[in-house]
């Protein structure tokens, strides 16, 4: 279930955590040195005939930039340290499982934490992982992966003792086909029922089950 997003700096905060969080750094430095840059302009003194208006959009962007440089660099170090704690905990996970704890860590774990772990899996096998938090104008995806030039949608449905039917794998192929992916997987902590196994073969439709994530 995705959370309802409450504005501007939030959405900045999701897309710099989504990042490496070397990449948050470096926008917060260029943010900062742009914008310095620019709020130290000056002004012309005297009006020219017929520019006002330019004259009061460049104010307008001065005054943004001005508080701007105090603004968004924070805002990008912030999502840079989320990025960062991110992904120390995706690594503290697929230890969990490789240290042969793959039963309690799936059972256990929140739902957001079972898409990291997921992600982190994909991103161990090659993929670029674009987390995107389910629902919503997402479709229900959890995760966009890209390799090679191609891409794939990923489901991920974290339940104890969840049985993953066939309309969460119907669903996931309509999706793909309007959005022209590659290919699909669904991943779940439980088990998918013989239906969903068996509308999924010939399709590029790949179900994972928590034993999975441990291979």
């Amino acid at each position: 279930m995705a959370r309802r997003k409450t504005g501007l700096g939030e959405d900045l905060l999701d897309i710099t955590s989504a990042l490496p969080w070397w990449m948050g750094v470096v926008l917060a430095v260029i943010a900062y040195g742009v914008l310095q840059h620019y709020a130290s302009l000056g002004m012309p003194t005297s009006p020219v005939p017929g520019q006002m208006g330019y004259m009061v959009v460049e104010q307008m962007g001065r005054t943004f930039a001005y508080y701007g440089q105090y603004i968004l660099p924070p805002l990008f170090l912030f999502g840079a340290f989320a990025s960062f704690l991110k992904r120390r905990k995706r690594k503290d996970l697929v230890r969990a499982v490789g240290e042969g704890k793959a039963g309690n860590v799936l059972r256990d774990i929140t739902w957001r934490d079972f898409e990291l772990l997921v992600g982190e899996a994909f991103r161990m096998h090659g993929f670029s992982i674009v987390e995107t938090g389910g629902g919503g104008a997402d479709d229900g995806i959890d995760l966009v992966l890209r390799k090679e030039g191609e891409f794939f949608l990923v489901q991920c449905k974290q339940r104890r003792a969840y049985k993953v039917s066939v309309n969460i794998v119907r669903e996931l192929l309509g999706v793909m086909v309007a959005k022209g992916a590659t290919g699909g997987f669904v991943v779940t902590s439980g088990v998918f029922t013989t239906e969903a196994k068996s509308f999924a073969k010939g399709r590029n439709i790949e179900l994972l089950d928590g034993s999975a994530l441990t291979t």
